[in-house]
């Protein structure tokens, strides 16, 4: 997945969490990363790193068309590439 900014990274990560329906901690256990570090991401503060982007494109692929839509919606192209 490549990113144009933080702000779309951002929107995105939210958008997943939400349309999974999980609260931060539970989407953060999903992701073998803490609480703190999605807090991080949703706010701007920090960004993903390759492997966490990597398990987020993995959850949006599972998402089917859903994914897809939140891809496009917020800027972001799935690499073909991984």
């Amino acid at each position: 997945m490549t990113t144009t900014n933080s702000v779309q990274t951002t929107y995105l990560v939210r958008g997943l969490r939400q349309h999974l329906n999980l609260s931060q901690e539970k989407f953060a256990a999903k992701l073998g990363v803490s609480f703190k570090t999605v807090n991080r991401w949703e706010k701007g503060h920090s960004e993903p790193s390759p492997m966490a982007l990597k398990l987020i494109e993995d959850l949006l692929e599972t998402l089917g068309e859903p994914g897809q839509d939140l891809l496009n919606q917020y800027g972001l192209k799935a690499n073909s590439d991984v």
